[in-house]
């Protein structure tokens, strides 16, 4: 009797287990003029807060504390799309 509540229980937990979803990130970049800076410093952390279009916004918010403003790192390491192919000779 003990083996088939364990055994009940471990198939239960299995299942359970199957069913949660994996965890995805999106590599996109966002769309081009909102979230380009990042107010990043010890409380913040890396990347930071990016919520800020314009490097003023984000340096205004930084004012007076110890933070300091960034690029967003998914517009400096976005990849640049390819044109067309050009003969360039």
């Amino acid at each position: 009797m003990r083996t088939v509540a364990l055994t009940i229980l471990m198939m239960s937990m299995v299942l359970a287990a199957g069913q949660a979803p994996a965890q995805t990130y999106d590599f996109s970049p966002a769309p081009a003029g909102q979230d380009s800076y990042c107010l990043q410093g010890r409380i913040w952390g890396y990347p930071g807060n990016c919520q800020f279009s314009s490097y003023a916004q984000c340096m205004a918010t930084a004012s007076g504390t110890n933070a300091y403003c960034g690029v967003n790192p998914q517009y400096a390491f976005a990849r640049q799309r390819r044109g067309a192919y050009r003969d360039r000779y």
